[in-house]
């Protein structure tokens, strides 16, 4: 769309991924790039290099009048907007955007694709990139998943597969999807919002900017979601698992077959042959088979890309098996909503660890799945407390010091047969450098457990 930054003062809020990436772009545009982070500049790897490129360093806070002074200022993902240097150039008239919005303006592709929702937004933007590369389209994959999408301005795509996280939308004017994924909505990162419904409103804005020949997929058994949608724009794919025939694709009424509907045709896909476990994983793989579908990609080449796919590090990551017993790693579960549906499709007993830096949502949805199918509850982390007086009863609840002690306590008190699931329902920032380290730091714990070895 040809933006000129050139000789613009631009200000780049975040030195991590993407705010090199955008730091490297802007350069390239001939502005003048200014790198702030709350770090101190010894703690920015590469401090050196940057400085060295021409970039200006703002370090160990955000100064306001740099701000303030800016032409553009341009946020990373998870910066909060209310961080008051941008407060301040917002009251100063400087425009604020996210990374998205900037490459929105430049990218080249024939189809865009925006996925959003509390859960499974990583495995549903994979398994979709997936599928349509299988196909044979130019595809790229990413956003909040981990490449930003500004690295993807240099070539020419078919289709764009771009996960969308709330505090990325909060930051977007035009951006628009021509499939706008909306796949689960559930409380999470109230200790950032002041509610849910702002939370929400956060998601929203994926769906602002839709045409009427715009789609829009999401998921008929969501409550919140069909509410959200009542407004917007675009025709509507909605896809169920609650086995009621209710939309474009659903789960058949026997529980054993995805069932699409094209016009009067059915096509049926065997969930036997799924490799990804979880109630929650099916309703993925039906929000990422629709766009591919309705576009005209081959039903049993989706399929065959479907079955294959073995879902993504720490997201119901399976670990091993040891004496009877299966380990699962879902670190990535972070919020209450996550636990519930990794639990829906497990039986008892289970033995889950749960735990970490409390996001201030509400426990109660556990209780009626803790009570169903876990047959022990090890907590750790700054949340065990509030946890234990609001889960406790459910039943058998016990703290572990850390990871350790608890993956050495499940072992003890799981039986053949049973099941060991990680899924925090909270953060990691208590004890780990993200849910990245923790998911790790409990395969290794797993996998260092000797056969032979039992007890506490």
């Amino acid at each position: 769309m040809g933006v000129n930054y050139q000789n613009q003062q631009v200000v780049v809020v975040g030195a991590g991924k993407t705010g090199l990436a955008l730091s490297d772009y802007f350069l390239r545009q001939g502005a003048q790039v200014i790198l702030s982070d709350r770090r101190s500049c010894e703690q920015i790897d590469a401090a050196k290099e940057l400085i060295a490129n021409g970039v200006t360093l703002d370090c160990g806070g955000h100064d306001r009048e740099l701000f303030c002074h800016a032409d553009l200022v341009v946020v990373s993902p998870g910066v909060p907007l209310d961080l008051p240097a941008i407060v301040a150039a917002k009251e100063a008239g400087v425009r604020v955007v996210g990374e998205v919005e900037i490459a929105y303006r430049e990218i080249s592709a024939e189809l865009l694709i925006g996925i959003t929702g509390t859960n499974g937004k990583s495995t549903t933007t994979s398994l979709l990139g997936a599928i349509f590369a299988d196909c044979g389209k130019q595809t790229f994959t990413g956003g909040n998943l981990g490449t930003p999408l500004i690295t993807a301005m240099s070539d020419r795509w078919d289709v764009l597969t771009v996960e969308l996280s709330s505090f990325q939308l909060e930051a977007i004017e035009t951006f628009r999807p021509h499939y706008a994924l909306l796949l689960n909505l559930s409380e999470d990162h109230l200790d950032r919002y002041p509610d849910f419904a702002a939370y929400v409103s956060a998601k929203a804005r994926l769906f602002e900017n839709l045409r009427a020949d715009d789609v829009v997929v999401y998921n008929a058994d969501d409550s919140a979601v069909v509410a959200l949608l009542a407004e917007v724009r675009g025709s509507r794919c909605p896809f169920s698992g609650s086995g009621v025939p209710a939309g474009e694709i659903c789960i058949g009424r026997d529980k054993e077959m995805i069932v699409w509907r094209n016009g009067s045709h059915e096509e049926h896909f065997p969930l036997r042959e799924l490799r990804l476990r979880g109630a929650h994983n099916v309703e993925n793989v039906m929000a990422a088979m629709l766009p591919p579908l309705l576009e005209g990609c081959p039903p049993q080449q989706v399929w065959a890309t479907v079955r294959e796919f073995g879902g993504l590090a720490h997201r119901m990551e399976y670990v091993r098996e040891l004496d009877g017993v299966c380990w699962y790693n879902d670190s990535k579960g972070t919020n209450v909503g996550s636990v519930v549906k990794s639990l829906a499709g497990l039986e008892y007993p289970v033995t889950l660890i749960a735990g970490g830096k409390d996001k201030g949502g509400d426990y109660g949805p556990l209780l009626a799945p803790l009570r169903d199918c876990v047959a022990h509850l090890i907590l750790i982390g700054a949340a065990t407390r509030r946890m234990t007086a609001e889960l406790g009863a459910a039943t058998h609840t016990l703290a572990a010091a850390d990871l350790d002690e608890a993956v050495r306590l499940a072992r003890a008190l799981t039986p053949v047969g049973g099941t060991v699931l990680l899924s925090p329902g909270c953060s990691s920032f208590d004890m780990f450098s993200g849910y990245e380290e923790r998911g790790e730091r409990f395969k290794a714990a797993v996998n260092a457990l000797d056969e032979q070895t039992a007890g506490v």
